[in-house]
């Protein structure tokens, strides 16, 4: 079969995909609501994609989002780790745990699963949206094609090339050092503001045309004009602050770059691959309502980390399938009072050793799991629930390490419960009023 029959065939199945998914009325995911200040329709997935694409299509935001960003596994045939930082007898240790793997038995599956998401994306763009899709050159050009079809050629706007310093080099070939981004809008009024950049001056020297502004650096003169498809931006660097510990985090700077460009400011910003949660971080500091989406929940809980200091209200959904939550258990002391709770976590601990798989440190996990267990879990929040669930307490690694929380309460809440992550991206959940009591 030809490279175009195998097009054909994805194109033809993703719409088959399409039309049995969209009459599916069971997308069961549990709805939470962070009350951090000031209220936004801000909203964060824990789930398969393709479930949160239907859940938004089947709950009023067609025609709503106005910039997807979506940085999809590039079908590398690799596996990508999370760094986490625990305390091992006293002193800091890193560790990686497995993030995500990008592992597919055909690019021909792997590309329908893409153009099947790309389809449902555009149902939910406005009519002023475009999407940016980052990929590299191994799947660049099938997309291109994919894309055509799904938004028009018509609706191309750009290949950007992302270029960087970092990465590995050989002598048979040209360094690859590129990524490529492609840049398609919903319609023709789509959009764009236009962004500028430094023009350096031959020679670094003064012009001095007349009517032509010019500016002067550590470099040189330059002038500014309107930014190229070509940009040099560099990678998030093994020291950088801004690092999170995420193998495949975007920088900070690009996706600001991409956002200023196209939206305004409360525009809807989507990222249905949240990976790090660079998108939905850029997006709050640059006022857009934003969703982000990632099945994996360590994504979840790094992205959480990076929202801590936003003022925005922001509402959770997650599909309790998720997690293994069989396979982990927390013992803890709780009193519930009229106005607080006091909370006590004691001990965590992994039933399933076959977890450890995740990380090439088994010693070590299993050591500290005798030994200081509360290390191994990243984030935590309780939850209250009445009408809507609110946020009462959240709490992130190093911060949960001693365990005992006093956590005031607004009302008399019917439902409260805990849920939180752990370093292997297991998720907990532990009833504490409202239910049976029951840990994991």
């Amino acid at each position: 079969m030809t490279i175009l029959n195998e097009l054909e065939k994805v194109l033809r199945v993703s719409d088959e995909q399409m039309e049995y998914f969209l009459e599916d009325e069971n997308i069961d995911l549990t709805k939470e609501y962070t009350r951090k200040g000031i209220e936004k329709d801000n909203t964060l997935y824990c789930c398969d994609n393709l479930k949160s694409l239907i859940h938004l299509i089947k709950n009023g935001y067609k025609d709503k989002i106005d910039l997807v960003y979506i940085d999809p596994p590039f079908y590398s045939n690799s596996q990508y780790y999370k760094k986490v930082s625990v305390n091992v007898e006293g002193l800091k240790k890193d560790f990686e745990v497995l993030a995500y793997g990008d592992k597919w038995e055909s690019k021909y599956q792997y590309l329908e699963m893409l153009t099947l998401r790309l389809k449902l994306i555009k149902i939910l763009l406005s009519n002023k949206g475009s999407i940016y899709v980052h990929v590299d050159q191994r799947m660049a050009h099938y997309l291109r094609i994919i894309m055509d079809h799904i938004f028009g050629e018509e609706n191309f706007i750009n290949e950007i090339i992302w270029s960087y310093k970092s990465g590995g080099s050989t002598k048979k070939r040209f360094s690859k050092k590129h990524d490529n981004i492609l840049v398609y809008s919903k319609t023709k009024d789509y959009i764009f503001n236009p962004q500028k950049e430094k023009s350096y001056n031959r020679g670094y020297k003064p012009y001095r045309f007349k009517n032509v502004e010019e500016f002067q650096d550590d470099l040189g003169w330059y002038t500014m004009v309107n930014m190229k498809d070509v940009w040099s931006i560099d990678m998030v660097g093994r020291t950088s602050g801004e690092r999170v510990g995420y193998d495949t985090q975007k920088p900070y700077a690009l996706l600001k770059r991409i956002i200023l460009a196209s939206s305004n400011e409360d525009s809807l910003v989507a990222d249905f691959f949240l990976g790090s949660g660079t998108t939905i971080r850029v997006a709050d500091d640059l006022n857009r309502r934003w969703i982000g989406s990632d099945i994996e929940a360590i994504s979840i809980s790094t992205t959480k980390k990076r929202l801590a200091l936003s003022e925005y209200d922001y509402l959770v959904y997650v599909d309790e399938e998720l997690g293994s939550r069989e396979n982990v258990s927390l013992d803890l002391s709780y009193n519930i009072g009229v106005d607080e709770i006091s909370l006590r976590l004691k001990n965590y601990h992994l039933n399933d050793t076959s977890i450890f798989k995740k990380t090439n440190h088994v010693d070590e996990f299993l050591s500290l799991e005798k030994d200081n267990s509360l290390e191994l879990i990243d984030y935590i929040s309780v939850i209250g629930v009445n009408n809507k669930s609110e946020l009462l307490l959240e709490k992130h690694k190093p911060d949960i390490s001693d365990g005992e929380f006093t956590i005031k309460l607004n009302e008399n809440y019917t439902y409260i419960y805990l849920r939180g992550f752990d370093v292997f991206g297991n998720m907990i959940k532990y009833i504490l009023k409202g239910g049976e009591e029951i840990g994991n």
